[in-house]
């Protein structure tokens, strides 16, 4: 409607122009080089506007005969770029597919019609890394460093590379170098974290490990328990310096952190008995009891209470039936401590409850010894024993990452040095045991811990 309404308006310009002139008859005349032109107006304005028309075709014919040559070659360019974008197109299709060939062929063809480096180095790295040639990978990521809109994928692509290959020293240099160039990238946070705990620099790791908090790289809760991994390993390290008060003030924060992580709490309270805190040391093991009953804090129960007499023992570990009533460790416990005490009936009757709770080796062998030492029943025991050898193994320290049993808890698995990966869980394989000379020196423990 728009349209018409515009065109009838122009229509009637025009009419309106051609009855104005109509009503101004009048002639033109030119005198030039000796010839005399007369004309009426009508005829010359109509004369100057072809004239015109045709000096306009002419320029534009003009135009199109000088700028075809530049029309050409922008035309072929486009044609090239479109030729390479399609290889380069294929050849990550080719990379999903794993078809290192075909990539490779496409990107030397894209490289060739796209001249465009930054576009082609990483589907050349790609597509070696799938042939298995990582020297060559190596070098197209090298390159990359050389430009800064490709700086940060080389950088990845050799953390990647020295990941790979174990090389974890030029790993952790290669992700403080990558952190520099894009500072909150979630996954560079996380594995610059990675790295720096299991090289065992433990500050360094729990300022990147808040940052990747925030970035959102790590949950809040696991952030929760590896920071509380993070400041036991400090607090060790402060005791092997000599440093007792920061080592009193890693733990405690460590503790305060996630006070039912049975290694915070061992570590704390073992502290507390060294300094001769006994009370502390106590009020720690037993509000761990509450949140995770475990026997290394009813080893550590048992050295704050061994001062008292056997009757004592077994009334303050009552407490730890009172916390964790439905636990079977929390009868154990009691158990263990009235077989010091020879109350044989309380023993018995804890013991008998833990077995109706959760049976295992450890209480199958406590029934034997009991009935070997109250009743001096060799074949009791020896029934109680068969049962143990049959039983499933004991929870220990075993490392999710390579299944390897560790004697005792630490940040970093002795067997293959992954970080916060010991947790205390049967090994369903026959699994390598971690012999104290495994151990590397960020686990080493003082005699006294």
């Amino acid at each position: 409607m728009i349209r018409a309404l515009w065109f009838i308006l122009k229509v009637a310009v025009v009419i309106a122009i051609a009855i104005w002139l109509a009503d101004r008859p009048g002639t033109v005349s030119l005198h030039w080089l000796g010839y005399a032109i007369e004309a009426p107006f009508w005829l010359a304005l109509l004369a100057a506007l072809v004239a015109l028309g045709i000096a306009a075709l002419g320029y534009r014919l003009l135009r199109a005969v000088i700028g075809a040559p530049r029309r050409m070659r922008i035309r072929s360019r486009t044609r090239r770029r479109e030729r390479g974008y399609r290889a380069l197109t294929q050849g990550m299709v080719a990379i999903a597919a794993g078809d290192a060939q075909t990539a490779r062929k496409m990107a030397r063809k894209a490289d060739v019609l796209l001249n465009e480096p930054p576009l082609t180095m990483l589907l050349s790295a790609q597509a070696a890394q799938l042939q298995g040639d990582e020297r060559a990978a190596k070098e197209y990521f090298t390159a990359m460093l050389e430009r800064p809109e490709t700086a940060f994928l080389g950088m990845r692509g050799l953390l990647t590379q020295a990941i790979k290959s174990g090389d974890r020293v030029e790993a952790l240099t290669l992700a403080r170098k990558a952190r520099t160039l894009q500072p909150n990238t979630p996954w560079l946070l996380g594995t610059l974290y990675d790295l720096e705990a299991q090289a065992g620099d433990w500050a360094a790791a729990e300022g990147t490990l808040q940052q990747a908090i925030q970035a959102g790289a790590i949950p809040t809760d696991e952030g929760r328990r590896h920071r509380s991994v993070l400041l036991l390993e400090r607090s060790f390290e402060a005791e092997r310096r000599g440093r007792a008060d920061a080592a009193l003030s890693h733990a405690q924060a460590a503790y305060d952190t996630m006070p039912g992580f049975v290694p915070a709490a061992v570590r704390l309270a073992r502290l507390h008995i060294d300094a001769d805190r006994l009370k502390p040391a106590a009020k720690v093991v037993e509000r761990a009891w509450r949140q995770s009953p475990h026997p290394e804090l009813a080893e550590v129960y048992r050295s704050i209470v061994d001062s008292y007499d056997p009757l004592t023992r077994v009334r303050l570990f009552q407490k730890l039936v009172r916390q964790s009533p439905d636990s079977a460790e929390s009868h154990m416990a009691v158990g263990r401590a009235a077989m010091d005490a020879q109350l044989w009936g309380d023993a018995r009757q804890h013991l008998e409850r833990a077995l109706e709770i959760a049976p295992s080796r450890r209480l199958y062998r406590l029934m034997a010894e009991l009935d070997r030492t109250e009743r001096h029943d060799e074949d009791a025991a020896a029934a109680w024993l068969a049962k143990a050898a049959a039983a499933p193994a004991d929870p220990s320290w075993t490392c999710r990452s390579c299944g390897a049993v560790s004697h005792a808890w630490g940040g970093l698995c002795g067997n293959c040095g992954a970080f916060d990966s010991l947790t205390w869980k049967a090994a369903v394989t026959a699994p390598p045991l971690m012999e104290p000379t495994d151990i590397p020196p960020a686990l080493a423990r003082p005699a006294t811990a």
